[in-house]
């Protein structure tokens, strides 16, 4: 992990290589520019965040942000955590979470353009950047949020080393186990962007994840440090809007791209949202923000970010524009 991390300070190309050849990436694809423009322009301005290996300037989330600009007739850029398309894609590796949340939260206060607030839509691993933001900041604020197979909840598992649907087999569960005994160090947590939203079952309750773990302290998992700012902001955002892969080959359980999670303790069967213990406790605000209606939900049927170019753009128009107005109103 170390010899990784000087290796991409003194020769960026040479891992930005490896990136490219590795399975460990969420890239979007370029898509088609909307037909028509809004009849009524949206009256926000809207943030994209991009996922594991991608970065904001690869095409694809170009084109996304580009499009999302014309469907909504607004301002919409897509925010890296640094300047060019080596460094922006290494930082979805080693930029640890909370930090690159930091470095995030800078770049969108410094464009003016969002400073009486935003709708947000992020991709993969983009979301955590979102999602940390709307707990650490919210300033200015996030009006919608729309999450696109992401990892809100984080991940039990490798990629590709699960079925949807089915327990974690002997091999795949023993792999997040070893992963469990280092995830939680800190250093893995000052480094690795993944390790911040690895949530192994079994070690949930462990000291060394309830002090260490960067999505814990979003979860306020830990009585002794829970944040009641994390909550409070939780509770600012109008409207959640998750989409789920049903066949998600990246993010396990796909559950979590709903805001659930695998039972505390155990690698069983995923829980849905209402029944996990951040919903029943309401550690951060799930089970508030249901209350008032603020959840919608949506599905994809292939892998992960899988996704046409109609779905996007309804998704899009539906909570960011459609709903915009009764969004609003949501207390």
């Amino acid at each position: 992990m170390l010899n990784l991390t000087f290796l991409a300070q003194d020769f960026p190309e040479i891992v930005m290589d490896e990136i490219k050849n590795s399975p460990l990436r969420a890239v979007v694809r370029e898509v088609a520019e909307p037909e028509d423009s809004p009849v009524v322009a949206s009256s926000l301005p809207v943030v994209t965040a991009h996922g594991m290996g991608d970065s904001c300037f690869e095409p694809g989330m170009k084109s996304i942000s580009k499009g999302i600009g014309k469907k909504t007739g607004t301002y919409a850029k897509c925010i890296p955590t640094a300047n060019n398309i080596i460094t922006d894609t290494i930082d979805g590796y080693l930029k640890n979470m909370d930090a690159s949340v930091d470095v995030f939260a800078e770049k969108i206060r410094a464009d003016t353009n969002f400073a009486g607030g935003f709708n947000a839509i992020g991709f993969s691993q983009g979301n955590s950047l979102i999602r940390g933001y709307i707990h650490k900041y919210n300033d200015p604020p996030v009006n919608a949020f729309i999450s696109v197979h992401g990892t809100i909840m984080g991940v039990a598992a490798l990629p590709s080393c699960f079925q949807q649907g089915k327990p974690l087999g002997l091999i795949c569960k023993a792999v997040s186990e070893a992963l469990g005994e280092i995830a939680y160090l800190e250093i893995a947590q000052n480094i690795l962007f993944q390790a911040g939203y690895f949530r192994d079952a079994a070690r949930v309750g462990s000291k060394q994840y309830l002090a260490n773990s960067q999505i814990a302290q979003w979860n306020n998992e830990n009585p002794a440090t829970a944040n009641a700012t994390f909550k409070a902001n939780f509770a600012k955002v109008k409207r959640f809007a998750q989409v789920k892969a049903l066949k998600d080959s990246m993010v396990y359980p796909n559950e979590g791209e709903w805001w659930g999670s695998l039972e505390d303790g155990k690698f069983g069967p995923p829980l849905p949202m209402n029944q996990t213990r951040m919903y029943k406790e309401d550690l951060f605000g799930l089970k508030t923000a249901d209350e008032a209606d603020k959840f919608r939900f949506e599905t994809t049927p292939g892998d992960h970010l899988q996704f046409t170019d109609e779905e996007l753009y309804g998704w899009v128009e539906k909570y960011f524009m459609e709903d915009s107005n009764t969004a609003a109103v949501v207390v």
